[in-house]
């Protein structure tokens, strides 16, 4: 077994040859793969999460064990494993804190490549945590931006947030109700349980991109957001089980699952529409997909196969 530290993920997981791998993975190989639904095992600390997927054609096996713990210090922490499917025995190890926040931000820079306007200039980024770091990072390393907005919980985490990245970047901190204006592509990366904004104030031709809910009775937007954009998830079953941005409105009899323009593999393969023009809004809501951390894992392992055969 070949077992990874949290550095070696760092330095092995290439974000823009992600995006690639997760572009060809749901367009090619996610009709054939084995996804199990999520399970969710509550604990005295959290929550307990195990993800799974197999894929026959590749014989390519993995499961992501997460602990969800609000007071631990990090409050999710997680393990990812390949087996060999024949044998059951692990193949490799990998700590999953850094590969779950990069393959995250690479799936939504995926769905910002087919659904956010060609001209795109400024991003805004909610949250100042490790999702909105990754997301940060993703982004910016497959477009220049022109301006970079971010909000986070508190008017200082924001400003130290920018501050990091201002040498390099052209970040700043703002309040809500401007990013949510003045964004042409925004990421929410955010634990908060109520809407971060009056869905009201995005301007058309927005696209937003939310990953930091996935249970029923959470949302990073309200229900005016959701109703004015078209919408798309990862996959129609988790987004229909755990997606709170999608179920709370849908309770509230304001949409319907047809509302849900697409997945992912629908979007990617062409076989649904994107963007249709340049005032839509569109949202991808992610709550994860199994097959991202898959893909992810065989990246590592793959590129520290190619770097052991490097002549040294």
């Amino acid at each position: 077994m070949q077992s990874f530290t949290e550095a070696q993920v760092v330095e092995l997981l290439d974000p823009a040859q992600l995006v690639d791998a997760l572009e060809a993975a749901f367009r090619d190989r996610f009709p054939n793969v084995v996804l199990p639904d999520r399970t969710h095992l509550k604990t005295q600390e959290g929550l307990f999460l195990t993800m799974s997927c197999y894929d026959p054609p590749t014989n390519s096996l993995g499961t992501k064990f997460i602990s969800v713990c609000e007071g631990g210090t990090p409050p999710v922490q997680a393990t990812y494993l390949l087996f060999d499917s024949r044998t059951a025995k692990i193949r490799a190890s990998v700590p999953a804190g850094c590969l779950t926040e990069v393959r995250t931000a690479a799936t939504s820079a995926l769905a910002t490549r087919y659904l956010a306007r060609e001209d795109a200039s400024t991003l805004a980024i909610f949250g100042t945590g490790r999702e909105a770091r990754a997301h940060l990072l993703v982004f910016t390393c497959l477009k220049n931006y022109q301006s970079i907005l971010v909000c986070g919980r508190t008017r200082a985490k924001s400003e130290s947030f920018a501050a990091e990245f201002s040498s390099s970047l052209p970040i700043r901190a703002a309040d809500a109700q401007t990013c949510a204006t003045n964004a042409d592509v925004v990421c929410a990366c955010t634990n908060s349980r109520a809407p971060l904004f009056d869905g009201k104030l995005l301007r058309p031709g927005t696209h937003l991109n939310l990953v930091g809910s996935f249970q029923p009775d959470v949302r990073e937007v309200d229900s005016v957001a959701i109703c004015r954009a078209r919408v798309y998830v990862d996959t129609h079953a988790s987004a229909l089980a755990e997606a709170g941005d999608i179920l709370i409105p849908m309770g509230e009899g304001l949409i319907n699952p047809a509302h849900i323009i697409s997945d992912l593999h629908e979007l990617v393969s062409r076989k649904r529409p994107g963007r249709a023009n340049s005032g839509e809004i569109t949202i991808f809501k992610s709550v994860g997909c199994a097959l991202e951390d898959l893909v992810a894992a065989e990246l590592v392992e793959q590129a520290a196969r190619k770097a052991a055969d490097q002549p040294r």
